[in-house]
């Protein structure tokens, strides 16, 4: 049998996955054929991108899976139309890259690197950081991302907690879950990192309530989704000084608008949404495993929960 693959994704990505996809799986002895334009009741896979046309599955009748570039899935979880299983993608060179930005982000605020950066003054700032085992930062999300960067920041010596919905057990890292984990999670922490899915039980988990619990003066980091800060709630926080500085990689709408307060803010950060790419070669691996493994009958890696969002 032939496994027919509808590449639904921007134009740009054909280039790059289509030579990948096909040394792959025929690296992995698997028979197919790869388009961007096949009949949908003659499509076994869509290689899916929000952004590359396909919104109504209903006329895929024989589709056996739709294998997601993008690790986030918010956009198709709720598809109504979509009746087979769905899988996120979980790159071990997205994780890489998501680990060495949030760790760079974290050591910036840990050492105080921006008062030596930016001295407009030319003073002599004598300000020495506590060594980082003194030093509380709090994940939350412990997801694939999330764990690579716990376990990066535990091998500095960092007290790491984290929290997700779900329990885990990450060596090394005091792992909270539901809802009383969450404010144990967060309280006293010096710098807060999210790495969450986007889902109505994340929506806003930042918060005027949730903001207090912080250490004063805390640092935030977010390259996960816009929506899980309040953003009047952490410009409010920034102002009276219970947050020290926030670095935002990601927002509600993007590109950010001009006139947004974050633009302006003495202690804002705003990063365009580069902390990790999807890296190709990497990803085409995932995406391929996954047919290989449809086509043998075994089960996919990386479902998402449909009832969980993620």
């Amino acid at each position: 049998m032939t496994a027919n693959i509808l590449f639904s994704a921007r134009d740009a990505l054909w280039p790059v996955y289509e030579p990948l996809i096909t040394r792959y799986l025929t690296e992995a002895g698997v028979a197919f054929t790869l388009s961007r334009d096949l009949a949908p009741d003659e499509v076994d896979y869509v290689v899916y991108a929000p952004n590359g046309g396909v919104s109504d599955f209903t006329p895929f009748t024989r589709l056996k899976a739709v294998l997601s570039l993008w690790a986030g899935v918010e956009k198709i979880v709720g598809n109504e139309s979509l009746q087979v299983p769905l899988a996120r993608m979980v790159d071990h060179g997205l994780a890489e890259g998501m680990t060495e930005w949030v760790t760079g982000h974290v050591l910036r605020y840990h050492l105080g690197m921006d008062s030596h950066i930016v001295n407009p003054n030319h003073e002599w700032l004598f300000n020495p950081a506590p060594l980082a085992r003194d030093r509380k930062v709090t994940i939350l999300g412990l997801g694939a991302l999330g764990e690579a960067a716990a376990q990066a920041l535990t091998a500095l010596n960092f007290q790491v907690s984290g929290w997700s919905r779900s329990p885990k057990d990450i060596p090394d890292v005091t792992c909270h879950h539901g809802d009383p984990g969450l404010a144990e999670a967060l309280a006293g922490a010096e710098i807060v990192v999210l790495l969450l899915p986007d889902t109505p039980a994340t929506t806003n988990i930042l918060n005027a309530d949730t903001l207090t619990l912080l250490a004063p003066g805390a640092r935030i980091i977010n390259p996960g989704r816009g929506p899980l800060i309040d953003d009047d709630a952490l410009l409010a926080a920034l102002d009276n000084g219970q947050v020290g500085h926030a670095t935002l990689d990601v927002f509600r709408v993007e590109p950010l608008p001009a006139d947004h307060p974050y633009w302006a803010h003495p202690n804002v950060t705003v990063t365009p949404h580069i902390a990790s790419e999807t890296r190709p070669v990497t990803a085409a691996q995932v995406i391929c495993e996954n047919i290989r493994r449809g086509e043998a009958g075994e089960p996919f890696q990386h479902l998402v929960d449909r009832q969980l969002g993620y």
